[in-house]
């Protein structure tokens, strides 16, 4: 029996509170809902809140009320992200030990000096780390954050609906930041940590994190962990062809229109979009049986 049959489907959508959800998170949220639900799995909701600086815990309750008004309903609690600091110490203590983990003392204003007098390069998720620190040895009583040393030249992911995702780890991505200076957690290493404690078999999402896979597949294995298999949505985009998003000040969902935002959401997911008119939850059984057609061998 493989691994993947002693632990069924297990999916799960992981917004960060920093804003309401808006009408590209519906699209996200919708398709990992539609997926376990086609493949008689579980579906959980994870808030992903170790960066205290940009979540607004009165966010937390919003984005929960709109999950039930839209009929989103998870299979469990909802889980924390930063009610697990501890296993992210102990993961970081796995991967130094491991070798894969440096102290790093550069500092944003030298990294900007830097890319100021000799230039920066630009990779698959912002500007390569130009390994100042790298082989460098830098005391514990020295301010420093905690980077994650990859080794991959050439890393290749099978992406359910794109295909094989291929980078130069090296060359393309550079060494990440596990843990900041002032001492907060990486999205990297908490997405990955919560992954494999959830047991989460599948992830999908939009495909604006598509970058960030063989990173987070690289990770997943430097800690023992067997990645999920992944699946990125089309992302929704404003009329000024920029992705819906917080930070570009995306409006939030309306509750009250939750049957008219599931179609416009599903019609980007490339489903027959019937009225709206319907209940929400008739809405959602045919979007089900439509996916399950779509996935069916």
């Amino acid at each position: 029996m493989t691994e993947r049959e002693t632990n069924p489907y297990h999916g799960r959508f992981a917004p960060t509170p920093s804003g309401p959800l808006h009408a590209g998170s519906l699209v996200a949220a919708l398709g990992s809902f539609l997926d376990a639900r086609a493949h008689g799995g579980r579906w959980s909701v994870r808030i992903d809140d170790t960066d205290r600086a940009r979540c607004r815990p009165e966010t937390v309750d919003e984005i929960i009320g709109q999950l039930h008004a839209h009929h989103l309903l998870p299979d469990s609690e909802v889980r924390f992200q930063s009610h697990h600091t501890a296993r992210y110490e102990a993961a970081l203590a796995r991967l130094e030990a491991a070798g894969r983990l440096y102290r790093c003392r550069c500092t944003r204003k030298r990294l900007r000096e830097h890319a100021r007098t000799q230039g920066e390069v630009i990779g698959a998720i912002g500007p390569v780390y130009p390994g100042f620190c790298r082989e460098d040895t830098v005391s514990s009583e020295e301010r420093h954050a905690l980077r994650f040393r990859v080794i991959s030249g050439d890393r290749r992911v099978e992406d359910r609906r794109l295909g094989v995702l291929r980078q130069n780890l090296i060359e393309e991505v550079g060494d990440p930041v596990l843990r900041r200076a002032d001492g907060p957690i990486a999205y990297h290493l908490a997405n990955v940590v919560d992954d494999a404690e959830m047991r989460i078999t599948h992830v999908v999402r939009g495909e604006d994190l598509a970058p960030l896979t063989p990173l987070h597949v690289e990770l997943a294995e430097a800690l023992g962990h067997r990645p999920p298999d992944y699946q990125h949505l089309p992302v929704l985009t404003g009329p000024d062809g920029r992705k819906l998003s917080k930070t570009n000040h995306a409006p939030s969902l309306d509750n009250h229109r939750a049957a008219e935002n599931l179609c416009e959401a599903a019609r980007v997911l490339g489903l027959e979009a019937t009225t709206p008119d319907q209940p929400v939850d008739h809405l959602l059984d045919d979007w089900i049986a439509q996916w399950t057609r779509r996935i069916a061998p």
